[in-house]
């Protein structure tokens, strides 16, 4: 059995330094750690209850499988203020079939983040017994 203590997405940029500016900056994800030195040095981010590493660099485009699901507050408001930092928006927010608020952006390499609004009376939130 693996007993998991803690956990990363590992992504590799092909523009090491444009990927931090969007992560740091754009979405403005506070730094865990970083490590190295050089354009290629490593920053690990924090992301919820996980973490998201940049270090590396990839010669290859990036795989269309991946997805980055982020629960964020409001939706709404997180779309006015990538909007207004720059992002590029693949999808404002929209309350999908199943009652979630999604949109949908990209990083520098076409990776596509989920940035989703849990509603108050979802049952995701619904807890029994409490």
């Amino acid at each position: 059995m693996v007993h998991a203590l803690s956990s990363r997405v590992l992504l590799r940029p092909t523009d090491p330094d444009r990927s931090r500016a969007f992560y740091g900056r754009t979405l403005g994800l506070e730094i865990a750690r970083e490590f190295g030195t050089g354009p290629e040095r490593g920053t690990v981010y924090f992301l919820g209850g996980g973490f998201l590493e940049v270090s590396g660099r990839s010669a290859e485009p990036p795989s269309p499988a991946l997805r980055l699901w982020l629960q964020v507050a409001d939706a709404a408001a997180t779309h006015e203020e990538l909007r207004a930092a720059g992002a590029e928006i693949l999808r404002p927010p929209v309350q999908e079939p199943w009652g979630l608020i999604e949109m949908w952006i990209a990083d520098p390499d076409g990776h596509r983040l989920v940035l989703v609004q849990i509603p108050a009376d979802h049952p995701l939130r619904y807890r029994p017994g409490i």
